[in-house]
């Protein structure tokens, strides 16, 4: 089963995010092979409508998951718990169970030099307190051999662009993710990250000046990433290959180095 609401800002990219191919030796594209490495798993994709989440969503579906994605989840104020624990029911309701969370919506803007307290609570509301309360109320859910991953970026580990509030919050993820992994590996239950450097998505498109655009790309590989690259992690993570990894951040970036 897939809940998919497909929103039409990659439409405005050019060229075109690739979401389900992996780039081969000759410069060119293959579509993505699968191996039913997320057969009979049930995930949740939080952000799941665009960029990575979109191909995240995508490439569990080749590799056999069923997949429920939620858009646009708990933006504002005192009600998140309660629209995460009602995220949550739903998902599990449609998908008989959950085997793997994805917690991967954000929120980014542009010019921040004079941005408000709204906005800093806002950004924080979006980006680490939405990945808090799903988490909560999926662990109910969760047995051993499942997995939560958490979007963090390279930002976090860089401290330089887009913006202070984005970048805060991207540090606030590692730090809960290495946390929660302490709290749940006596229970076999895996946390982990993904901090991915820049990615052509259409938040780029709409943070981004011309002249930022122009420049886009990620050293010393000096291109972006796709994001069928970035979500390949996300499957790495999900499946039992990756069964002794805890706490641990990903970091598919193009070549940046970085000490966690």
């Amino acid at each position: 089963m897939c809940l998919i609401n497909v929103n039409g800002f990659a439409r405005i990219l050019d060229p075109k995010p690739v979401k389900a191919h992996l780039p081969t030796e000759n410069s060119g594209y293959a579509i993505y092979k699968a191996a039913g490495k997320l057969a009979e798993k049930k995930a949740l994709i939080t952000g799941g409508d665009l960029g990575i989440g979109r191909a995240v969503a995508i490439l569990f579906a080749i590799e056999g998951a069923d997949i429920a994605i939620s858009y646009l989840l708990a933006e504002e104020e005192d009600a998140q718990h309660t629209k995460a624990q009602d995220l949550i029911a739903k998902a599990v309701m449609a998908l008989g169970g959950l085997n793997v969370l994805v917690n991967n919506a954000a929120y980014q803007i542009n010019n921040m030099a004079e941005f408000s307290e709204d906005q800093w609570v806002h950004t924080f509301n979006t980006n680490i307190h939405a990945y808090f309360f799903p988490a909560k109320y999926t662990l109910p859910h969760l047995q051993s051999g499942d997995t939560i991953i958490n979007t963090t970026s390279v930002t976090a580990y860089a401290g330089t662009r887009p913006d202070l509030d984005y970048i805060s919050t991207k540090g606030a993820i590692v730090a809960f993710t290495r946390a929660l992994s302490s709290e749940l590996a006596s229970k076999g239950i895996r946390v982990n990250g993904v901090a991915p450097g820049p990615v052509w998505t259409p938040l780029v498109v709409n943070t981004m000046s011309k002249e930022e655009l122009s420049q886009f790309s990620s050293a010393p590989m000096g291109r972006p990433g796709q994001p069928s690259e970035i979500a390949a992690c996300y499957v790495f993570l999900a499946s039992q290959d990756s069964s002794f990894i805890f706490g641990q951040a990903l970091n598919p970036n193009g070549g940046t180095i970085v000490n966690g």
